[in-house]
C-alpha cells in the first residue's frame, strides 16, 4: 500500500515538471501600463537598421545578403566571395563596390525615389566583383544577368559643381565635380584633341560645407 503512495507522489511530482500548471488565479486590472509590458515582453528586439529600412520601404541588410546568395547561385555559380553590404545615407548615387574592402554600398536617397532598383543595382555591383571597369566584359556580363549599365538620372540627386571652368574664346562655362589638367572648349576645338588655345580656364572654385 505505501509502495503505491510513493508511486503516485513521483508521478505526481513528474507531471509537475513536465507540464506548465494552469494559472486559475483571476488576471490583473488591465492598465496602459501593464499593456505596455506585455506587448514589449510578446514583441522581438529590432535594431535601428531594420526600423530605418521598414519606414522608408527598403529591404534591410539582411535581406540583401539573401539576395545576394540568390544571384550569386543563380547567375555566377556562386562563384562570388562574400563581401559586405550596407546602406550609404551620404552617397547619391545607386551603388558603389570597392575592391580594397570588399564593400558594395547602396545608395539610400537613391532607393528612396527608386525603391524598385535594389536587385538591378546589386546585381550591377556584383558585376563589378569580377569586372572592376564598365569595359565590353561589364556590359556582356550586365546583358546576361538582366542588369542595368547606367543608373537612373533624379534632380534631387544632382551635386552642385565644385569647379566651374570657362573658355576663353567663346566664354562657355563648363561646371564639374573634379578638377580639369588638360581640357579644351568642345565647342571651339576641332577634333577630340586637345587645343592650348582654347584650354578651359578656372573660373569659380566652390567651398561646401
Amino acid at each position: 500500500m505505501s509502495r503505491n503512495k510513493s508511486q503516485r507522489k513521483a508521478l505526481a511530482a513528474l507531471n509537475y515538471d513536465l507540464f506548465q500548471p494552469e494559472d486559475l488565479s483571476p488576471p490583473a486590472p488591465a492598465t496602459l501600463y501593464t499593456t505596455i509590458r506585455q506587448h514589449q515582453s510578446a514583441a522581438p528586439a529590432v535594431s535601428l537598421s531594420t526600423v530605418r529600412e521598414v519606414e522608408t520601404g527598403l529591404p534591410d541588410t539582411s535581406e540583401l545578403y539573401r539576395m545576394f546568395d540568390r544571384f550569386n547561385w543563380l547567375y555566377f555559380d556562386g562563384r562570388l566571395p562574400r563581401v559586405k553590404i550596407e546602406y550609404s545615407t551620404r552617397m547619391s548615387s545607386a551603388g558603389s563596390y570597392t575592391p580594397q574592402r570588399r564593400l558594395i554600398r547602396i545608395g539610400r536617397k537613391y532607393h528612396q525615389l527608386f525603391t524598385d532598383e535594389i536587385a538591378d543595382t546589386l546585381k550591377h555591383e556584383m558585376i563589378h566583383i569580377v569586372h572592376f571597369r564598365h569595359g565590353a566584359a561589364f556590359k556582356a556580363e550586365a546583358v546576361r544577368v538582366g542588369a542595368s549599365i547606367r543608373a537612373k538620372a533624379h534632380p534631387s540627386l544632382k551635386k552642385p559643381p565644385k569647379y566651374i571652368y570657362t573658355c576663353p574664346n567663346c566664354g562657355r562655362e563648363y561646371p564639374r565635380q573634379k578638377r580639369l589638367r588638360m581640357a579644351s572648349c568642345g565647342l571651339c576645338t576641332s577634333g577630340r584633341k586637345f587645343d592650348p588655345r582654347y584650354k578651359l580656364k578656372l573660373k569659380l572654385k566652390k567651398r561646401h560645407s
